[in-house]
């Protein structure tokens, strides 16, 4: 058997295979002389990766901006194309990774894998009671959201798909000559069909776009992959604790943004809502039939052979004189499982369309219980019914909602509405105007009068006509959808407890949030704040404390059962201040509002508003969950999963299910630390305050830069193809909040896809050396300490890794030659040189705290990955180098030809990378 687990040897094969396919691609569409020009670049910049040479280097960039339309185009291709072929081999080796585990004997068990925690579990002998009580904690959703960073059309996509399913097949140790023969012919026509493809997108997609996007990985993997997991689970239990009867909750769900999430979006109408709704049911229906009419060829059994529960029979003949006409229905008397099924199969048919269907989808889990309560009773002993079993947990996990849909919307946009209303019905002419203390007794009067405050015949503004709309279709939708079809409502830019309630008045004007003339609440929505800056961070605590102390919304939260969800906004905050002191004043903010919250007996659930990028909080799922505060971990966590993020974990199943089961072991790995003692407090309170001062000092240095220099913005919009995105047509919604040009109006993707795209990733790592090193150089006793710190503490490991990839995939060769991009020279060396310091700052002192002589010398496999694809992504970042400047001095129609092959470049530095916004 070849060990492949410590092994790259096939990868490299792999990665040879292609490129040799897409080299004869290139002679036959461009000729021998494309070929041998995509080979002179490539060989002068992997030289030039083996040892800087001045001379090679100029030859390089003169090549390259002697190249012309149509071979530059072909060129930029060829890289981009040679990117989505690496990126298929790499995860193909991690299918073949774990696979090899599965292979190896039992008693190697692979890392960070659902084995891997229940061993844990073993080894610390924990009783069958404890462990239900763990299992039975467990919570985490993952919701994916269409923020527009995915750079690769979902046509690229299914091609990528399909070349890794060939190969996957060539692993096949028994293929036969003519089997192999046919992999190759199928590998080069998908190679070829990549190649003939076009990679740009040449409209925005619109939000229906989006959504059919976000539906493509639940019909391709999640909607198998995410029983499995839970099944798994259940198995490892029965394997390492046998003689125990275990419950597995669906303890991971996923949920939406996409259709939903209104802020900055105009797009995002209650009616896109309202369709998206019917979309996620239309295919969650279509998935169940799918799996029905596969259970009804596998039950054949018949009364003849074996007995079958009388409450199935009397359930069938009672259905069947109900439901099915005559005619209809299955013909034989004593399949009585096929003859359930096919009532069953009726009336999924006619969800939402008769009365005939079933109204909520515990209709069809009580008919499907029967089914396997009376099957399992002639079942062979130990033997589980797991593809009924499965179908049971598929609805319980997704219901009729498939996927549960968030609201978002921005603050100012419900204050509009309130000012409005209450101007109209005589409360107060200026609502906006009045002291935070004057609105909170409004609206707390408001709540506590039964009687509704619109008048219905009133003219209200569109806009607020708008967002009234979109509380009366949450309350349409829970009577059509159910309530699990949208369960949060999320508050952007909230900075006073007061924008919790206007929300909770809007509810209240639509029926889901009533106050009976009893004093009886029902309130059918959570109500969840958005902290976004480090302003916002910091008085979270507070702005909670506030809500907590009015009657009125601890009524609304013991409706909710005592159960409060807080978004924590990882963007914003690292733009505001820096990705050291954002990802610091967070966990500060986890630990301070839990603390204040358990003195109310409520339970927090934190929402990660993570971005697929190190900028913006991204990362390993599983490092995500060990990161964060372990007190916080016990009532549920919940992370969006963002842009390339959904394809790179969720387009392969084997993928998905990796990823999957990598989170549920960090989820079980960090909520069993909680049943130990811990094992320093008092280390814990000096890592805290080391801490504390170095996110001073990194602050202070990250605003100097970005808020104090007066020259900053104009480096970062000449120096980055910023403008340029805006032509990329990868989402919906508009690059900044009300068409500004201002600062803090632009997104914070378009800000971490700019710098991504010309290497000098600040967002990811900006500040963080003068912090750390401003602490370490204090004393060599500070030294040890964050070297301690490093060793034993989540949170600062996942930090300082993360800023040593970004240091990696950051290039300051690369990224000084779009400094002459800048119009003032002497602002862009100024500020250039200002980066270039804290880079290599930064640098030094992770060596220091890591003890190793270069970055990412933990993780070699990754460490390979990024100087294997440097050599390729050279050529892209001086083909668009060279085109922005060819384009911002050039007009017209010529124009329009440069911009396609920028954004072209733009494609594949992030394909390179791995990484847009």
């Amino acid at each position: 058997m070849i060990n492949v687990v410590d092994n790259t040897s096939l990868l490299r094969n792999d990665v040879k295979k292609l490129g040799n396919i897409l080299g004869e691609i290139l002679v036959h569409h461009g000729g021998v002389s494309l070929f041998n020009k995509v080979e002179e670049i490539r060989e002068m910049t992997k030289d030039l990766r083996r040892g800087h040479d001045k001379e090679l280097y100029e030859k390089l960039k003169e090549e390259i901006h002697q190249l012309e339309s149509p071979t530059r185009q072909h060129v930029i291709r060829a890289f981009s194309v040679y990117f989505h072929l690496i990126n298929i081999a790499e995860q193909n080796h991690r299918i073949r990774r774990r696979r090899q585990y599965q292979l190896e004997d039992d008693t190697i068990v692979q890392p960070v894998s659902i084995e891997s925690a229940v061993v844990s579990l073993k080894g610390h002998d924990y009783s069958h009671e404890v462990i239900q009580q763990l299992m039975d904690g467990l919570s985490l959703e993952l919701i994916i959201t269409a923020h527009p960073t995915e750079a690769t059309k979902r046509t690229v996509l299914e091609i990528q798909k399909r070349i890794s399913t060939i190969l996957q097949e060539y692993d096949n140790p028994i293929l036969t000559k003519k089997e192999k023969k046919l992999l190759d012919e199928s590998l080069t026509n998908e190679i070829t069909a990549l190649w003939q493809t076009d990679e740009l997108r040449y409209r925005k997609p619109t939000v229906i776009d989006e959504v059919k996007n976000g539906l493509y990985y639940f019909d391709q993997t999640l909607f198998d992959v995410l029983p499995d997991i839970h099944q798994e689970l259940e198995d490892e239990l029965d394997e390492y604790f046998p003689g125990n009867k275990w419950s597995i909750p669906n303890f991971i769900h996923f949920g939406s943004w996409i259709g939903g999430d209104r802020d900055g979006n105009p797009n995002v109408t209650p009616e896109i809502t309202w369709e998206t709704l019917k979309m996620q049911r239309k295919l969650a229906i279509k998935k169940y039939e799918e799996n029905i009419i596969d259970l009804m060829k596998r039950f054949s059994q018949s009364t003849t052979r074996v007995t079958i529960s009388d409450e199935l029979i009397k359930s069938v003949e009672q259905d069947e004189k109900q439901y099915i006409q005559k005619g209809e229905g299955w013909q034989v008397e004593t399949d009585i499982y096929r003859r359930k099924f096919a009532v069953i199969l009726k009336r999924l048919r006619n969800v939402g369309k008769s009365n005939i269907g079933y109204q909520k989808s515990e209709e069809l889990l009580d008919d499907l219980l029967l089914i396997r309560d009376s099957a399992e009773k002639h079942q062979t002993a130990n033997h589980k019914l797991k593809t009924l079993r499965k179908l049971i947990r598929q609805v319980k996990l997704f219901g009729f909602h498939l996927a549960t849909l968030d609201i978002r919307n921005h603050s100012g946009e419900h204050e509009a509405a309130i000012a409005e209303i209450l101007k109209v019905v005589n409360i107060t002419e200026d609502y906006s105007a009045l002291s935070e203390k004057e609105k909170l007794e409004i609206l707390n009067n408001v709540l506590g009068d039964p009687r509704p405050l619109m008048l219905l015949n009133e003219d209200y503004s569109k806009e607020t006509q708008e967002i009234f709309k979109v509380f009366q279709m949450i309350k349409d939708a829970h009577d059509e959808f159910g309530s699990r079809s949208i369960e949060v409502y999320l508050i952007s830019m909230t900075q006073s407890p007061s924008d919790l309630l206007e929300v909770l008045v809007l509810a209240k004007e639509a029926g889901i949030y009533r106050l009976h003339a009893d004093g009886k609440v029902e309130s059918g929505i959570h109500v969840a704040p958005l902290l976004e800056t480090v302003d916002d961070l910091v008085a979270g605590p507070e702005i909670m404390r506030t809500l907590f102390e009015m009657d009125i919304y601890r009524n609304h939260i013991a409706e909710r059962g005592n159960h409060q969800e807080i978004m924590l906004g990882y963007s914003d905050g690292s733009k505001d201040g820096g990705t050291l002191t954002a990802n610091w004043k967070l966990y500060k903010a986890q630990q301070e509002i839990h603390g204040m919250a358990s003195e109310y007996d409520i339970r927090l659930k934190f929402f990660h508003g993570r971005g697929g990028s190190l900028g913006r909080g991204g990362g390993p799922l599983n490092r995500s969950i060990l990161s964060q505060p372990p007190e916080t971990l016990g009532d549920g966590v919940k992370i969006t999963e963002q842009g390339e993020v959904l394809s790179s974990r969720y387009l392969l199943e084997d993928i998905a299910y990796r990823n999957l089961e990598q989170a549920a072991s960090a989820l079980i790995e960090a909520e069993s630390k909680g049943l130990r003692p811990a094992e320093c407090e008092s280390c814990q309170a000096s890592w805290e305050e080391a801490m504390e001062e170095i996110s001073t000092h990194s602050l202070k240095k990250y605003q100097s830069l970005v808020f104090g220099d007066e020259d900053f913005l104009t480096y970062f919009r000449q120096t980055t193809p910023l403008r340029e995105l805006g032509a990329l047509n990868i989402g919906s919604r508009p690059m900044s909040r009300k068409g500004s040009e201002k600062f803090e109006d632009l997104r914070a993707i378009p800000w971490v896809f700019a710098w991504t795209q010309c290497r000098q990733m600040l967002p990811a790592w900006y500040a963080a050396g003068t912090g750390l090193s401003s602490f370490a150089l204090k004393s060599g006793e500070n030294l040890k300490l964050l070297q301690e710190m490093y060793e034993k503490w989540p949170f600062f490991e996942v930090t300082i890794n993360n800023l040593q990839m970004a240091l990696m995939k950051a290039d300051l060769t690369t990224a000084k030659e779009y400094v002459n991009l800048v119009e003032d020279k002497n602002i862009g060396e100024r500020i250039f040189q200002d980066i270039s310091d804290e880079y290599n700052r930064t640098r030094d002192v992770l060596l220091s705290i890591t003890g190793t002589d270069e970055l990412l010398d933990h993780t070699p496999n990754i460490q390979e990955t990024v100087y294997r694809r440097n050599p390729y992504l050279d050529p892209l970042n001086f083909l668009q180098i060279d085109l922005i400047q060819k384009m911002r001095e050039a007009d017209g129609e010529q124009s329009e030809e440069l911009l396609t092959e920028v954004l072209l470049t733009i494609s594949g530095v992030a394909a390179g990378l791995v990484n847009t916004g």
